[in-house]
C-alpha cells in the first residue's frame, strides 16, 4: 500500500451512496474520478437549486414546512461558510454536490438527509451548469454593450480621420478610421445576438428529470423553474441528463467572438507596428523588452489572438467528448466544466482587456493620412469620375491603370500629376479631377447607408448609441 492510498482511505459506508458497495473506493480511484477542486466553483448555483428544489418540496406536500425550512437555513450558513473560505472540501465527497449535501446533514441532521427527494446528481449538475452558464452569458453581454460603447466613442472622435482601407493587406480605397471601429462593433452585435439567441435554449430546466427516467413524486418542475428563473422545463428526461449542447453551442458563439477579437487584436498589432504607426496603445496594456529598451510590445492584444485558440481547442473537446455517448448520462460529462469555466473566464478577461484599452488609444491622423496617399488609394475615384462624364466602365477601369502606371514610374500619387498628363491618357479628364484624388474626397463622397463618409459615420454611431442604450433599459 502506497503512501497516498493509506492516507484518509475512505470506507465504504463514508459515501452517500456506498450502502451496496462491499469494499471503499481505491484511493487512486477516488481522487482520479473526483470533480470537487473544479467544480466546486457551481456552489452558488447549487445551493441555490437545492434551496428553490426544498421550496418545491414543502409546496407538494413531500417535506414539512419547518423541514424546508431548516433546510433552507442550512444551506444559507453554508453558503456563508465557503463564502467566507471556512468550507472543509473532501476530495473523498466527490464533487460540489456531494460535499455541500453532506455538510448540510453534519449541519441539520436527518432532515438533511430528505433534500435529494426526487432529484439526482445527473439533473442536479445539470441544473447547476445552466444556472451558472446563463449568469455568465449576461456578464460577457455586458461587457461587449460596454466595448462597443467604446468602440462607438472612438467612432465619433475619429470621424473624419481617413485612412487606407485594405484588401488583401494591399492599400484599396481611403475609409474613415470611425468607420473601421463601427465594423468591430458590427462584428460584436452578432456576436450578441448569438450569445442572446443561445441562451434562451440555456435557460430550460432539467430538474426533475432524476436520473434519467423521472421520479414517482409529485414534483412542481414549473413551480421549480419559476423559482429559479427559468423560462421552461426539459420536455424528455433522457435529454434533459444527457446532452450538453446548448455548452458547445455557447462555446461555439465564445469561439466566434474570440475569432473577432481576435483579428482585431492582429490589426491593432500591425497598426502599433513602426511600418504603419498608425496607433499608440496606453502603456499599460504593454510592456519593454529585457535587451531592447526601445521596445513597446502590444502584449495585451498579442495574448488575446493566442488566448483564441485555447477557445477553439474546448469547441472541439466538448464536441469530441459528447460524440460517442449512449443515452442518458455518463462519466464523460464531468469533462464538461473545465472547458466551459475556461471557455468563460478567457472571453470574459479579453473583453473586459479590449473594452479599456481600445477606446483610449492614440490615434496617429497624419500617419494614417499619409498611408492613404500610397497605394494610389483613390484609383477606383478616378475610374468613377470618368464613368461620369460618359465613359464606359472597364474603358474607364483601363485608362485609370495606365494613369497609375505612369504615376508609379515617376513615383508620385495619382493626385500629384499634373492635369495635362492625366489629360493625355483621356480627353474627358476635366480640371475639376483633382477634387475626386484627395483621400479626405474619396471617403466623403460615399455617404450612403453603410458608408464610410464622416457624416455617415456619426449617423451609424448615433443610431448604434440609441440601440446600446435601448439594450441596456
Amino acid at each position: 500500500m502506497t503512501q497516498d492510498s493509506a492516507h484518509d482511505k475512505p470506507t465504504a459506508g463514508a459515501k452517500l451512496w456506498g450502502g451496496r458497495f462491499s469494499e471503499p473506493t481505491d484511493a487512486f480511484v477516488e481522487r482520479f474520478t473526483a470533480s470537487v477542486e473544479f467544480d466546486r466553483r457551481l456552489y452558488r448555483e447549487d445551493i441555490q437549486g437545492s434551496q428553490a428544489h426544498a421550496r418545491m418540496l414543502a409546496k407538494v406536500g413531500v417535506l414539512g414546512a419547518d423541514e424546508a425550512e431548516q433546510i433552507i437555513q442550512g444551506l444559507e450558513a453554508i453558503r456563508e461558510e465557503i463564502a467566507a473560505g471556512e468550507f472543509d472540501w473532501q476530495v473523498g465527497r466527490e464533487d460540489v454536490h456531494m460535499n455541500i449535501e453532506a455538510r448540510l446533514i453534519e449541519r441539520i441532521g436527518e432532515v438533511g438527509k430528505k433534500l435529494h427527494t426526487g432529484r439526482s446528481r445527473n439533473d442536479q449538475v445539470a441544473t447547476d451548469i445552466r444556472l451558472w452558464l446563463r449568469a455568465a452569458i449576461d456578464d460577457i453581454l455586458v461587457l461587449i454593450r460596454a466595448y462597443q460603447r467604446g468602440l462607438v466613442d472612438l467612432a465619433e472622435r475619429e470621424a473624419d480621420t481617413v485612412m487606407p482601407g485594405f484588401t488583401h493587406l494591399q492599400t484599396a480605397q481611403p475609409v474613415t478610421f470611425g468607420h473601421h471601429m463601427l465594423a468591430w462593433y458590427e462584428m460584436l452585435e452578432r456576436d450578441a445576438e448569438r450569445l442572446r439567441d443561445g441562451r434562451r435554449r440555456v435557460n430550460v430546466l432539467p430538474l426533475g428529470a432524476a436520473a434519467l427516467a423521472g421520479t414517482p413524486y409529485p414534483l412542481d418542475r414549473e413551480y421549480t423553474a419559476e423559482l429559479l428563473g427559468f423560462d421552461e422545463v426539459t420536455r424528455n428526461s433522457l435529454d434533459a441528463v444527457s446532452d450538453r449542447d446548448f455548452a458547445i453551442e455557447f462555446t461555439a458563439a465564445a469561439a466566434t467572438l474570440m475569432m473577432h477579437l481576435s483579428r482585431q487584436a492582429e490589426e491593432l498589432v500591425l497598426w502599433t507596428s513602426a511600418q504603419f504607426a498608425f496607433i499608440d496603445l496606453p502603456d499599460r496594456y504593454c510592456t519593454g523588452s529585457s535587451i531592447m529598451p526601445q521596445k513597446k510590445n502590444p502584449d495585451v492584444p498579442e495574448l488575446v489572438r493566442g488566448k483564441t485558440g485555447r477557445v477553439y481547442g474546448h469547441l472541439m473537446s466538448l464536441l469530441t467528448l459528447m460524440k460517442g455517448q449512449p443515452l442518458a448520462y455518463n462519466k464523460d460529462n464531468q469533462e464538461d466544466k473545465e472547458p466551459l469555466f475556461d471557455t468563460v473566464d478567457t472571453l470574459l478577461g479579453s473583453l473586459r482587456a479590449f473594452a479599456d484599452m481600445v477606446p483610449s488609444l492614440e490615434v496617429r491622423a497624419e500617419n494614417t493620412l499619409a498611408a492613404t496617399r500610397k497605394g494610389f488609394a483613390t484609383a477606383t475615384d478616378l475610374a468613377d469620375y470618368l464613368v461620369g462624364r460618359g465613359v464606359a466602365f472597364r474603358d474607364a477601369h483601363e485608362v485609370v491603370g495606365r494613369a497609375v502606371r505612369v504615376a508609379q514610374e515617376r513615383g508620385v500619387d495619382l493626385a500629384e500629376l499634373p492635369l495635362a498628363d492625366l489629360q493625355a491618357i483621356s480627353e474627358a479628364v476635366g480640371d475639376d479631377v483633382f477634387a475626386v484624388l484627395t483621400p479626405e474626397g474619396s471617403a466623403a463622397a460615399r455617404d450612403l447607408t453603410g458608408g464610410t463618409a464622416p457624416a455617415q459615420v456619426r449617423r451609424q454611431a448615433a443610431a448604434a448609441r440609441q440601440r446600446l442604450d435601448e439594450a441596456s433599459t
